[in-house]
């Protein structure tokens, strides 16, 4: 839950701080001043409120692409440095606290960092076991935000885009009410990746337009009771499957659909089969039965017609021997 004293450092810190990226460490190394050289660094600190402009991609000036690109490998540990006027400095607003997302794309000759090109890779909202944000931790961190390269990332040129929300202003709509809505800061940064990963990521997030003011987290009262923040913006990339993948997996669901079929067919099959035989079974059974009562019941005719033959014969031999004994009794 989420407290009152937000409410005053809010009003207290004005509107002006707030922050910009700076550099890019690896594996706990400062590769130096990132500023117009790997970041395509916007010209002031300000933050984008229209979700639906261009900028909310790179940041103002960040459709401009700068001359040089950051060397990290695949699993790398990466940390993104923020500053608000200086290094060192606050860093950002205390009052502005909210999520830091980190989002990945290949990189394209000419890219503007518009479109469905963005793969989220990491994310950091709310800690309700601890009360802390994301920027309370980036703070503390002296302005470093960390996050680990996916170990199954393709070698290649990438850019890599890390936001911070500001919640301050959030608990009404910037298209509702153009004082207000949640700050975002965006800030692209050009990557070179190596290693022997295969995977590229391929979840195809839009910006603008994946944002909207439905989004859960897009509109959040700061200052409310809660005990959970939902993070806008996709799921995290799993850093292991890409455009290929999801092929293979379509394949599969196809591979399991014939299966089914076949099984199906081959039930039905069986089916037809078994009522087949079990007709043909009972047409047999039908036809012995047949046969047999009729040759019972012929049995039974000629054995009535032989008894009634025999009968007759019977019966003419006793009129002759009566006739016999008739004729010797009128002799006497």
């Amino acid at each position: 839950m989420r407290y009152s004293g937000v409410a005053a450092l809010a009003f207290a810190s004005g509107v002006t701080a707030h922050t910009r990226m700076y550099s890019v460490w690896v594996n706990g190394e400062d590769q130096g001043d990132g500023r117009g050289t790997y970041i395509r660094s916007p010209p002031t600190n300000d933050p984008i409120k229209d979700i639906t402009s261009a900028n909310l991609a790179c940041n103002a000036a960040g459709s401009t692409a700068v001359a040089d690109f950051v060397s990290v490998a695949a699993g790398d540990a990466v940390s993104f440095e923020w500053y608000h006027d200086s290094r060192n400095d606050d860093i950002i607003a205390a009052s502005h606290l909210g999520p830091i997302i980190t989002y990945v794309a290949p990189y394209t000759d000419g890219m503007d960092g518009t479109g469905a090109i963005w793969s989220k890779i990491n994310e950091e909202g709310y800690d309700a076991s601890t009360s802390k944000w994301a920027v309370d931790n980036l703070i503390s961190n002296g302005g470093k935000k960390d996050f680990t390269v996916p170990s199954g990332l393709a070698a290649g040129k990438y850019m890599f885009r890390q936001e911070i929300i500001g919640l301050h202003e959030a608990d009404v709509a910037h298209s509702a009410n153009s004082a207000r809505g949640a700050q975002f800061y965006p800030s692209c940064v050009q990557v070179e990746v190596t290693g022997s990963g295969s995977a590229t990521p391929s979840e195809s997030f839009e910006l603008p337009g994946g944002y909207t003011d439905s989004t859960p987290g897009v509109v959040f009262n700061l200052y409310g009771s809660y005990s959970s923040y939902d993070i806008p913006g996709p799921s995290v990339w799993d850093g292991a499957s890409g455009s290929s993948s999801g092929s293979t997996t379509t394949a599969a669901a196809a591979s399991s659909t014939v299966a089914a079929t076949s099984t199906k067919a081959a039930a039905a099959t069986s089916a037809a089969a078994t009522a087949v035989a079990t007709s043909a079974a009972v047409t047999t059974s039908a036809a012995v039965q047949t046969t047999l009562a009729t040759s019972t019941k012929a049995a039974a005719t000629s054995a009535v017609a032989t008894t009634s033959a025999a009968a007759p014969t019977k019966s003419c031999s006793s009129k002759r021997r009566r006739a016999a004994r008739k004729a010797r009794q009128a002799r006497k």
